[in-house]
């Protein structure tokens, strides 16, 4: 009981690591969530400080989000492969995920969460998880748009898993419908911006010629 307790504790604090802002005042003395979208996430900090700074934080959000994934497993919480070791793993999952967006360690002013979806998705079911990446890629480089992206991702992800893929909990299926949900949720205000036309490309697909007259 004492080490499961202790699993979640460490999954929220793992989740509340704010690579995005802490990274972002240590190299650049800027507080991310202050410029652009206001969103401690990658696709912000790729945006106001660049790509050499947006990936460390991507790698370090997949990272926290994998290792919460498998805490359940590191402590030998239920037999391997079992439906209860995976019900545990996709527990301790949305823990990190809630520590992503609430974390104790950054005010309780975090990101979306995409990338530590990500990372809790690729310890759960990696064939699955690389699948809903490749839509991700797919439509980035058809629109340029990460939310886009992101959103076609998840909801690809209940797609796949009921149409192709197979697991032994039924309870990591209602995940994969409330990961979808969730990502759209908290990308209402993208969506938004994206009815009016507003939202901005994080890759410009082709130039428009200038003429000069």
């Amino acid at each position: 009981m004492l080490n499961t307790v202790l699993v979640f504790i460490l999954a929220y604090l793992l989740g509340s690591i704010p690579a995005a802002v802490w990274i972002g005042k240590l190299f650049h003395n800027i507080d991310v969530r202050q410029h652009g979208s206001g969103n401690a996430g990658t696709t912000n900090v790729i945006r106001v400080l660049g790509w050499k700074t947006g990936i460390p934080v991507l790698l370090i959000d997949i990272a926290k989000g994998w290792l919460a994934t498998m805490l359940p497993v590191f402590f030998n919480l239920a037999e391997p492969g079992s439906a209860l070791i995976t019900d545990l793993q996709i527990l301790t999952g949305v823990t990190a995920i809630i520590g992503h967006i609430f974390p104790v360690l950054a005010g309780f002013m975090g990101g979306k969460g995409v990338a530590t979806v990500f990372g809790v998705l690729l310890a759960l079911q990696p064939l699955l998880t690389i699948s809903c990446f490749g839509v991700f890629l797919v439509v980035l480089l058809l629109t340029g748009i990460v939310s886009v992206s992101s959103m076609s991702a998840g909801v690809a992800f209940p797609v796949f898993l009921f149409l192709i893929f197979e697991t032994p909990s039924p309870v990591f299926k209602i995940f994969s419908i409330l990961v979808a949900v969730a990502l759209l949720i908290t990308h209402r205000k993208n969506i938004g911006r994206l009815l009016r036309g507003e939202e901005s490309k994080l890759i410009k697909l082709g130039k428009k010629n200038k003429t000069s007259i």
